[in-house]
């Protein structure tokens, strides 16, 4: 019997790659079907002759053993692929799993958590990593934006600093005067030539090393982009000033953040007092 079930699982296989499905989807699909052909097994099931009980306590199952919403969702998928391949469709539908829960909210840092990060950078003395992070937290500007950006780009007794995305579009920044303190005080330790920052070697810092680098603060790029576009709705800032800050193409892009700061409370209190009026 068992037999039986391993020849299935192979003309299974042969059949996504008749699908045209990629090596890789094809191993983690026999890999899953072998866990769950064991998990039969163990119970006296055929793989052949599964029913959608069988199915829905091998997902209780996997969520027992703690098993992600994403994992069990994944597995899922494959068996209900194998149904079909055994023409028995219905034995995995309606099958009942948790599901991730949806992340409304933009991750963005908090006032305190930027004072902190800012401080730990500071006590790292690092001229050319503070400057990093005070740019990427100050400008909002991409990390692909930041290692791209010349020498030439900045302009410090303008205080502005040109960005050109990767559509070859110009946007000017101001900078704050703690950036350009910042700055000065790099520009003054590393005097780099050509690119604005650079390694160890002179040469253009990669989108890695930067990446890199911010893991070790425990932050990311992406994270610090999406803090400067909150501060700046936060403050009240329009949403036009904040899309062509943030080089966003789309300002639909830029409304999310008004999602994250507005509650519901502050909304019903705008409607009540624009539109009631003492009679």
């Amino acid at each position: 019997m068992r037999g039986t079930s391993g020849s299935t699982i192979e003309l299974f296989l042969r059949w996504l790659e008749e699908e045209g499905k990629s090596g890789k989807t094809i191993l983690t699909y026999q890999q899953e079907l072998k866990k769950f052909d064991q998990w039969l097994g163990e119970r006296g099931v055929v793989l052949e002759e599964i029913g959608h009980d069988d199915v829905q306590e091998y997902m209780i199952h996997l969520e027992e053993q703690g098993k992600s919403p994403i994992t069990t969702d994944k597995v899922l998928g494959v068996i209900r692929t194998l149904t079909r391949f055994l023409k028995r469709p219905d034995v995995g539908l309606d099958i009942r799993i948790k599901h991730a829960p949806k992340k409304d909210e933009i991750d963005v840092l908090t006032k305190e958590e930027c004072e902190s990060l800012l401080a730990e950078v500071r006590e790292s003395r690092n001229a050319r990593n503070e400057a990093i992070v005070l740019t990427l937290l100050h400008t909002g500007v991409r990390v692909s934006e930041l290692c791209g950006l010349d020498l030439t780009d900045l302009e410090l007794d303008r205080g502005v600093v040109r960005v050109t995305d990767t559509y070859g579009d110009e946007r000017v920044i101001p900078l704050t005067d703690a950036l350009k303190s910042v700055l000065k005080a790099y520009l003054d330790e590393v005097q780099p030539v050509g690119p604005l920052f650079v390694s160890r070697s002179r040469e253009r810092l990669t989108e890695r090393s930067v990446q890199y680098m911010l893991k070790k603060f425990h932050v990311n790029a992406q994270k610090l982009r999406h803090t400067f576009c909150q501060q700046l709705v936060d403050q009240g800032v329009s949403l036009e000033v904040v899309s062509r800050l943030a080089g966003h193409r789309d300002i639909n892009v830029t409304r999310r953040y008004v999602k994250t700061a507005v509650g519901g409370s502050e909304l019903e209190r705008a409607i009540r007092e624009t539109f009631s009026h003492k009679g």
